[in-house]
């Protein structure tokens, strides 16, 4: 039921205002989900690569449009599914299993990274990012890393800045 399909760097899977009628799981490359506000300016969801689950799940459960974009930023390799095929699957038990863990663990670091904007500083979200995914930094612009943590890129790089000195 997954189809595979290459993605080009700045090729959207999804646009804001469609609805998510698909899924996908990244084979290989890196795509970032995110809004855009009324000024233009870009506010990063989600940034993701190899072996994660690509989608807007509020959209896929709903019908409601999306009120993101995804795109890829490398050349990205994606195993594609409806939402239809999605459903079918669900009826293997194991399956079922897997998707249950998936959606509750994406739950799961939803709240974490909503407490996180809360609750820590910015150099603190950064160390959690360098700890938890450091291949974003890797691959992933400056200023996709500042919006993801929700910072300009100027606090991204005094943060480096300091982080070198120690």
């Amino acid at each position: 039921m997954f189809v595979p399909r290459r993605f080009r760097k700045r090729q959207y899977f999804l646009q804001q205002g469609e609805v998510c009628n698909r899924g996908g799981f990244i084979v290989r490359g890196a795509m970032r989900q995110y809004s855009v506000d009324e000024k233009g300016t870009e506010h990063i969801a989600e940034l993701m690569v190899e072996n994660w689950w690509i989608g807007d799940l509020v959209s896929m459960f709903t019908g409601a449009p999306s009120s993101f974009y995804i795109d890829a930023w490398e050349d990205t390799d994606v195993l594609v599914a409806s939402v239809e095929d999605f459903a079918r699957l669900r009826s293997i038990p194991a399956f079922a299993q897997m998707a249950k863990a998936m959606i509750e663990g994406h739950t799961v670091a939803i709240h974490h990274r909503a407490h996180d904007a809360l609750t820590l500083s910015a150099e603190q979200r950064y160390e959690k990012l360098l700890q938890a995914h450091p291949e974003f930094l890797q691959r992933f612009p400056q200023h996709f890393v500042a919006s993801y943590l929700g910072v300009t890129p100027e606090t991204v790089s005094r943060i480096r800045r300091l982080a070198t000195r120690r």
